[in-house]
């Protein structure tokens, strides 16, 4: 076996090892994901009409104890992820055989053009990351971490 054809399998293995990797949810996190009250988190603009509306009972309370504060991320960094959150999401609100479909029931208009503002990049970004670790799913190629 040549040099080039061992470093190939060994970085193959390193990467499908990395892609392995779960996320640690912390029993107080699993807490909040068990919540069955909790207030909507609403995200809207009266400007330009537009309103979003998370019924999740559990996000309202995860977003003020888990979240990363409002400031961490540059609203460039959350406008690019939510881009592909929204993308992923959207694609398996297509597909409802291939995914469940009671946790992908309503597409998401988000256009990468629009500036939406931090505020709503900031609880939409977070919700994805709250979904992923609460249903243990998977809407880009990162992993949700805290």
């Amino acid at each position: 076996m040549t040099i080039g054809r061992a470093l190939f399998f060994i970085i193959l293995i390193l990467g499908c090892k990395s892609g392995a990797e779960g996320v640690a949810i912390s029993s107080a996190e699993q807490d909040a994901f068990e919540e069955t009250t909790g207030e909507p988190v609403v995200i809207a603009d009266a400007e330009k009409e537009y309103e979003i509306t998370i019924i999740d009972p559990g996000f309202y309370s995860w977003l003020k104890s888990f979240a990363r504060a409002e400031g961490y991320y540059s609203q460039s960094f959350l406008e690019h992820r939510n881009a592909i959150y929204v993308v992923n999401w959207n694609q398996r609100v297509l597909l409802p055989g291939a995914y469940p479909s009671n946790l992908y029931e309503w597409p998401i208009d988000y256009d990468p053009q629009i500036d939406y503002g931090y505020e709503v990049n900031y609880k939409l970004y977070n919700y994805f990351i709250y979904f992923q670790r609460k249903y243990d799913q998977r809407l880009g190629p990162f992993i949700p971490r805290l």
